[in-house]
């Protein structure tokens, strides 16, 4: 075959090459597509009785879509009560709060019944929500409580005076790099952090006394960020029923006048790349803030 005829072939290989690439994007792009346009709104204009789930799991950061689940559910009169179903150690101070705000709008200016079904642990932060509901059900073993905040990081001034480096730091207002991992703490500062520290217990403390109707003073008596089982927490009122999430759907079902099996919906999940719809979830794989969280220098409602 001649030089021109061996670079045509080439030619029409990339070429059918790239045809072929466009053709199975496009269709994974339609697969996917009709995926995510169909999930949530095929099971929200289901028939029945309906019962919204959604899942409050992993480290509290970004508040954002698990409130707008609770929301979209809430505004929906087809949907009869919400159940959130928990399984996190808490997370951020203004995120947890973010999440409480938007469950009490929906039990007390609604008037919509949603409740907490507490799987592994409903820990600190995820507490703090779960407190906001009408309801909390656990399991006997679910970890429950740790009414507490903290915040840390990593102090490495040894490590850099051992490698010879100097950390330079200009400020204006005294205060303005307290927390710097180059170096100890003053004892101003320290004073000052634990200042917003026992601010930031004393709103937790409070806001569990309003969603739980306690008094702020029984509440405290137990904020000292220890957990519980859920068969201890039942006993201390931190919880309502110990009950696994399908007997915590039967009862919410019932509260609502369901008769008989309501059908569950829940917010779509959403497959973000043309890799989740090949090779499945991959998310758990990729780096994200939550796994970054040892390097967040922050306050959080977080049990460790």
């Amino acid at each position: 075959m001649s030089e021109t005829g061996r670079s045509r072939t080439w030619l029409w290989i990339v070429i059918g090459g790239g045809v072929f690439f466009l053709f199975v994007l496009a269709v994974f792009t339609l697969v996917y597509l009709a995926l995510h346009a169909g999930g949530e709104q095929a099971s929200l204009h289901s028939f029945g009785d309906k019962i919204g789930v959604v899942d409050l799991e992993g480290v509290i950061i970004d508040p954002a879509t698990v409130v707008q689940q609770i929301k979209k559910f809430g505004d929906d009169d087809s949907v009869k009560a919400i159940i959130l179903h928990v399984n996190s150690p808490g997370g951020g101070v203004a995120a947890s709060e973010e999440i409480y705000r938007e469950v009490r709008r929906i039990r007390d200016e609604k008037k919509k019944r949603i409740v907490a079904s507490i799987e592994t642990v409903g820990a600190s932060g995820a507490y703090y929500v779960s407190s906001a509901t009408n309801k909390i059900y656990a399991d006997n073993g679910s970890i429950v409580g740790s009414i507490g905040v903290i915040a840390q990081w990593v102090n490495y001034a040894e490590l850099l005076r051992w490698a010879k480096l100097k950390d330079i730091t200009m400020k204006a207002g005294e205060f303005k790099d307290t927390g710097s991992p180059t170096r100890d703490l003053t004892p101003a500062e320290q004073a000052y952090l634990q200042s917003l520290i026992d601010n930031m217990h004393a709103q937790f403390i409070q806001a569990v006394a309003d969603g739980r109707k306690s008094k702020f003073e029984d509440v405290k008596a137990i904020a000292n960020g220890k957990v519980w089982t859920g068969q201890q927490a039942l006993s201390m009122k931190l919880i309502d029923q110990v009950a696994d999430f399908e007997a915590a759907v039967e009862d919410t079902a019932k509260a609502v006048g369901i008769s008989g099996k309501p059908t569950l919906v829940r917010p779509e999940k959403d497959r973000k790349t043309l890799l989740d719809l090949l090779f499945g979830d991959v998310s758990e794989w990729l780096p994200t803030r939550e796994k970054l969280l040892e390097q967040h220098t922050g306050f959080y409602y977080l049990w460790r």
